[in-house]
């Protein structure tokens, strides 16, 4: 990759071996970092990253029933921390992601991160891993978890 570059909902700039990506106003955050980590080739590695939305969707993982349960929030809220991190899950990359998010009257929301629209600034960091990460589900649990073993 070139010092600087752009995608369809994001631009990125690269220094060392980390990107620094902002996503645009009004995007899928979800769409845009996938889009983002698919044209730079990045199959392993952490994220995390700030900024605001309007509407997320949220879930949490029940394990009594081993399926998680999704929530829409639409209201102007701040991503006050999202991480998470890049694996592969039958030959595909996905992005695993988790965020903490900040209403207007000062108390937080949290969880499994669907998806969520960038209503003001989306700005995070890439650490790719040169390495493979692989997930394969566990079925007692009901979850991909990392593999080290492939």
């Amino acid at each position: 990759m070139k010092e600087f570059c752009k995608g369809a909902a994001w631009s990125a700039k690269k220094v060392g071996t980390t990107y620094v990506v902002s996503v645009a106003d009004g995007a899928s955050l979800v769409e845009a970092l996938a889009d983002f980590v698919d044209q730079q080739d990045v199959r392993a590695g952490h994220l995390f990253g700030i900024g605001a939305t309007d509407e997320v969707t949220l879930r949490f993982f029940d394990p009594q029933t081993k399926e998680y349960v999704s929530e829409t929030f639409r209201e102007q809220m701040e991503i006050s921390n999202l991480s998470g991190n890049i694996a592969e899950i039958e030959g595909n990359t996905v992005l695993h992601l988790h965020v903490t998010l900040g209403r207007n009257d000062y108390t937080a929301l949290a969880g499994h991160l669907l998806d969520a629209r960038i209503r003001g600034a989306g700005e995070f960091f890439v650490y790719p891993l040169e390495t493979k990460l692989v997930k394969t589900k566990d079925d007692d649990i009901g979850l991909h978890l990392f593999d080290f073993s492939k």
